[in-house]
């Protein structure tokens, strides 16, 4: 088990080198096989309102008419031990890990994406909560009344939750739940209230963004739950199980549950990764201020430090939550061993 954690982790790091080294590759070199110039690059630092002397002037300080492979070394250095930034007036300081040095705000990314990702594991750890219940359950009891009124009712909305888009049920959701009469019971978004500060508040401000995110994810989850189930029902080990004289309940929860929740761990590993880089659609949706609308932002102002700080966040929590998936398989599945 530990050389396997230890073999994970080394992989991990090397998946990070190399995620690192394709965002350097996608914001710095494939705009210049584009035709891009090296003045060009420098105006998605400095801003729109930048003048041709200031962005000349940058260009000389960031180093973009520096060879790549220096360019690249600066960038990841920056990561390890921090970087220095001239912008004019004075020099800042970005300590590690330093995800780049927002030009505009005159502000490190890093300590920015702190602020923010409270709210972002907040929203994703609420939903994943909702999600994860109510889909696995709403699954499991559609493939046990394979064909009943409950499994064709259950499949239809599972088949909505998953095609309608989350700014539309969530707009719906703000009108019927937020902003109507006599239904206006939930926060109408754009707030925030720390756990730790008052926790019956941090409820009440995310349960309308919980429940809107987890009816997109519950609907797939459902499914695939569903789909597993069946085959799993249908295994020698089951009907084994069923021969030895043990109770529905232990047959379905402890034996074909198990089977079947593998790839369910993988997806919701995945689905958490990616949320913990920002919910952009829901944290835009409601006005929440988590690294998915701070992405939106820095898009929005062309504040390319930002866009690649959200970038190599998101790909950390992605590599994490990949890391973890492993290790539970072992747990969930006790056919698969970790060697």
């Amino acid at each position: 088990m530990v050389t396997y954690i230890i073999r994970r982790l080394i992989w991990g790091v090397f998946m990070l080198a190399i995620v690192s080294l394709i965002t350097f590759a996608i914001f710095f070199l494939v705009p210049r096989l584009a035709g891009a110039t090296s003045e060009s690059l420098a105006t998605r630092y400095v801003g729109r309102t930048a003048n041709a002397e200031q962005v000349q002037i940058a260009t000389e300080r960031l180093g973009f008419n520096d060879p790549l492979i220096v360019q690249y070394g600066r960038f990841a250095k920056g990561i390890v031990a921090g970087a220095d930034y001239d912008y004019g007036p004075g020099v800042e300081h970005c300590p590690a890990p330093c995800f780049g040095y927002s030009f505009l705000t005159r502000l490190p990314v890093w300590p920015d994406l702190l602020n923010r990702l409270p709210v972002t594991m907040s929203l994703a750890f609420g939903a994943a909560v909702i999600w994860l219940l109510t889909g696995v359950a709403t699954g499991v009891v559609s493939a046990l009344r394979r064909g009943s009124v409950f499994d064709r009712a259950a499949m239809t909305v599972a088949l909505a939750g998953v095609s309608l888009p989350i700014f539309f049920t969530g707009i719906v959701s703000l009108v019927a739940f937020s902003y109507g009469r006599p239904l206006a019971i939930t926060a109408p978004g754009g707030s925030f209230t720390p756990f730790f500060d008052n926790p019956v508040q941090w409820a009440y401000n995310l349960i309308l963004p919980w429940i809107t995110l987890a009816f997109l994810y519950a609907a797939g989850y459902a499914r695939l739950t569903r789909s597993g189930m069946l085959e799993t029902m249908n295994e020698d080990y089951i009907r084994t199980a069923r021969a030895k004289g043990l109770s529905e309940r232990v047959v379905v929860f402890k034996h074909g549950l198990r089977g079947a929740l593998t790839p369910i761990v993988t997806i919701f590993g995945l689905d958490v990764g990616l949320l913990m880089g920002g919910a952009v659609l829901t944290e835009s949706t409601f006005s929440l201020p988590g690294i998915g609308k701070y992405a939106i932002d820095a898009i929005v102002n062309q504040d390319l430090p930002k866009v690649m700080g959200v970038t190599l966040v998101t790909a950390f929590f992605v590599v994490a939550a990949n890391l973890i998936v492993d290790l539970l398989y072992a747990v969930v599945d006790p056919r698969v061993r970790l060697t």
